[in-house]
């Protein structure tokens, strides 16, 4: 095994990088740019399911010879094309929103944990109890609700006094 190859496989690999890496960034943001801010929006699944794909797609096109500029700019598009179709169809039909979006949880009411909700929803006690805390609360019984939204943060909903 040669050891010296481990660390350095010469320059072409690396002026490659610089150059695809430089015009690949610019297409990607380009891209987000026309395509409006919902693209990256933290809102539900699909969305981080999107984030990630144009991450690793990114990658792919840095990293690996065998994708060029052009296919991975292709790639980028379409997934960002799929992204605004997504949303765009969602916006106009409840029934495809369902079907696409994931619905909130009420993980506690009134003070009590919904036991059946936080099982579905594979959520502890000890994990709702944090968000409480984080959310300035002292523990459930000072809540009036807790929620898992869709995006997968906990909303906390102090008692009224």
């Amino acid at each position: 095994m040669d050891w010296s190859q481990m660390f350095f496989q010469g320059w072409e690999g690396i002026v490659r990088t610089i150059v695809v890496g430089v015009m690949a960034y610019a297409c990607l943001v380009l891209f987000l740019r026309i395509s409006g801010k919902r693209t990256l929006a933290k809102l539900n699944a699909f969305d981080l399911v999107v984030t990630v794909a144009l991450g690793s797609t990114l990658s792919s096109i840095l990293l690996q010879q065998s994708v060029g500029l052009a296919r991975g700019a292709t790639a980028l598009a379409l997934l960002i094309l799929m992204q605004y179709l997504v949303t765009f169809l969602s916006v106009r039909s409840a029934r495809f929103a369902r079907f696409v979006r994931s619905e909130p949880a009420l993980l506690a009411r009134d003070g009590r944990f919904c036991r059946d909700a936080m099982l579905r929803q594979r959520i502890t006690e000890e994990e709702v109890t944090s968000a409480i805390r984080s959310n300035g609360a002292q523990g459930v019984d000072a809540t009036s609700a807790v929620i898992l939204e869709s995006d997968g943060t906990i909303s906390v909903i102090g008692a009224s006094s």
